[in-house]
């Protein structure tokens, strides 16, 4: 879990950190109320019979949601006064599917300053019990200095 009350800055990043994992359990509830949430009201993210017709094995998750998953991970390691300025591309390999767990993941890959900001790249990737099932792809964050 965050602590909010805490601020990470640019200074106190170095190559190589890796971010708190985040675990997702993937439920029915939690896709319909995402489908609801994004307007993604496509069958195949919360049907079971739609999913697997189009060759899926259950309902999944979709790129949106993941992209939360990314955001979430990243905003937790950054903190409140960090900046998101860009998430991806990224790729889905195999489907986040009702009933198991997903993980996402992060490490450091590069620091640098550009025009007074404070910037750093993280390398992202969500995880299946069957392996990695998106990414990996980049998240661009601004921190503040110290």
């Amino acid at each position: 879990m965050a602590d909010w009350t805490r601020q990470r800055t640019w200074d106190e990043v170095n190559e190589g950190d890796e971010l708190d994992p985040v675990e997702i359990p993937i439920t029915v509830h939690r896709l319909v109320v995402e489908a609801g949430a994004n307007r993604d009201f496509a069958q195949i993210h919360h049907n079971t019979e739609v999913a697997q017709a189009q060759g899926a094995p259950e309902m999944y998750a979709n790129n949106v949601f993941i992209q939360g998953w990314w955001e979430r991970c990243t905003r937790e390691y950054i903190g409140l006064d960090g900046r998101i300025r860009k998430v991806g591309p990224f790729r889905m390999k195999i489907f986040n599917v009702v009933g198991e767990t997903s993980t996402t993941k992060g490490r450091v890959t590069r620091k640098w300053e550009n025009d007074g900001d404070h910037l750093v790249e993280i390398e992202m990737w969500t995880e299946t019990p069957k392996g990695v099932s998106v990414g990996p792809g980049p998240v661009v964050v601004s921190l503040p200095k110290a």
